[in-house]
């Protein structure tokens, strides 16, 4: 069965044909580096990297880029709280999502680019377009023409003239739709406002750290839509296979990406576009804007990374998920029931009661039967859920089979283990060697106790032995961290 996806630029299930049949070029819009990673980051995150897992599985060479958003309003609103600046509090939080990607068993992309690092090239991409037509200056700041772009809004399916305003600066622009490739000056204050946290410092204050670039059109700073086609540009092609995003992205920030750069270079930008649904709670999407979410470290912190990477696979990357109580527990019971089947197939086929002459049928074609619903599965569009249902029959045929036989059939449980690994790991990224949640408690529960007691250390003036507790910490590979609650520990 051919891989199918489901192509949000045509709105059809499509067979999926890369530009060169042995190799994918595959872009994944990034954070904006302002906040902690939940859950709903997460979930774009895992469902990426099994779509570059399954297309590794299939043979293609992948080419996978994901970028940082290190210039943002957003960022400077919390100037005071995480950093001393921009770039510090942009620092901050890239070092966070990288921790919390590890903890989640990613992949590594081939590269993260970030914003600062590419505005030569940002500028450039804005030289083009404005030689080409599609844009014009006004008081140092380029925008982009909608109405020069025949096809903008195809990805979104909109009309300009139906278009609300994007943006600031309205009145300067020749359409409100118009949107910002190159913004002059520095940042106000009012454009800040809003994400202002209390902990930060004053908006006047925090935008005294933007960061600006000199340019043709002046001192100023990127706008927030052509980094991304910069970027991509700089590390895939001109035109690349797969762009991924989340479904909040569709418009503005995707159509914009394709118009300037279909503009820009004459190509088409990107053949496949995937949208990941969103994770909701109590009916809204989870977001740091609102307040409502888990933080990636939180999630992982109680649940490990297998329970997480379960629970965010349960639905289809193209749908919207629920977090809640009962979904958190039906991933518990799924990853329960997977790493016991595992881990009776490895305890029988190593035991003296395996036998190379026992041959058990049903458990061999049970694998077969798995193998290929799995790939069914995976080639429907990436469905992670029937994929990982495909792997739960596997469990229970590795559970009959143990529990119904005194004598093991060897042959059949090396498949099973071997289907488990290549697929649950190897595909779905889980660890069956490792990671348990209760390990990870443990260890957490250890720490948090280590730290109490130095803390008692402290208070008695026992400032060597705090001292010594601390390092014992760091050796066990905690990070000993001062926070606003005081004192805790976090595993690299």
């Amino acid at each position: 069965m051919t891989l199918r996806v489901t192509n949000t630029l045509t709105g059809e299930r499509e067979a999926f044909e890369p530009r060169d049949p042995d190799s994918v070029l595959l872009y994944y819009c990034g954070l904006t580096t302002s906040d902690p990673a939940h859950l709903g980051h997460a979930r774009g995150w895992v469902h990426v990297d099994v779509m570059h897992r399954w297309l590794d599985h299939l043979g293609y060479d992948v080419r996978h880029v994901e970028n940082f958003t290190d210039v943002n309003e957003k960022i400077i609103a919390r100037v005071g709280e995480d950093g001393e600046s921009e770039a510090d509090v942009a620092r901050t939080y890239v070092q966070q999502v990288i921790r919390d990607m590890r903890s989640l068993n990613l992949l590594r992309a081939d590269v993260y680019p970030r914003v600062t690092e590419h505005v030569p090239q940002i500028i450039d991409l804005v030289e083009t377009l404005l030689d080409r037509g599609y844009a014009y200056e006004v008081n140092g700041s380029v925008y982009f023409d909608v109405t020069a772009f025949e096809e903008y809004g195809k990805l979104s399916n909109q009309q300009v003239d139906e278009l609300d305003a994007q943006g600031e600066h309205t009145g300067e622009k020749r359409n409100p739709a118009d949107f910002a490739l190159w913004k002059a000056g520095g940042v106000d204050p009012d454009d800040i406002a809003e994400h202002q946290h209390e902990a930060a410092d004053p908006p006047e204050e925090a935008c005294e750290t933007a960061q600006t670039w000199d340019s043709p059109w002046g001192e100023g700073r990127p706008g927030w839509h052509i980094e991304c086609s910069a970027m991509s540009t700089t590390h895939l092609d001109d035109t690349i296979d797969i762009h991924v995003g989340g479904q909040d992205l569709v418009f503005p920030h995707h159509e914009n990406e394709i118009a300037q750069s279909e503009a820009a270079t004459g190509q088409q930008f990107a053949r496949y576009w995937l949208h990941v649904g969103l994770l909701e709670t109590s009916e809204e999407k989870m977001s740091s804007s609102l307040g409502n979410f888990s933080t990636v470290a939180e999630f992982v912190g109680e649940h490990g990374s297998n329970v997480a990477r379960t629970f965010l696979l349960s639905t289809a990357y193209h749908s919207k998920a629920t977090y809640s109580a009962e979904t958190v527990a039906e991933a518990e019971e799924r990853w329960d029931r997977l790493k016991t089947g595992h881990r009776r197939a490895v305890e029988a086929a190593d035991s003296v009661d395996a036998h190379t002459t026992v041959e058990d049928d049903a458990l061999r074609e049970t694998v077969a039967a798995v193998r290929e619903a799995f790939r069914t599965a995976m080639n429907d569009d990436f469905n992670t859920r029937e994929a990982t249902t495909a792997l739960l029959n596997l469990a229970g045929a590795v559970n009959r089979h143990v529990d119904d036989h005194d004598e093991y059939d060897y042959v059949g449980l090396r498949r099973a283990i071997e289907a488990f690994e290549a697929l649950g790991e190897g595909v779905l990224g889980l660890s069956f060697g490792g990671d348990s949640e209760g390990d990870v408690r443990i260890a957490q529960e250890l720490a948090d106790l280590l730290l109490s007691v130095r803390e008692q250390e402290r208070e008695a003036g026992n400032y060597e032995r705090a001292d010594e507790l601390r390092d014992e910490l760091e050796a066990l590979g905690a990070t000993v961290e001062d926070t606003d609650d005081g004192p805790a520990v976090r595993f690299d």
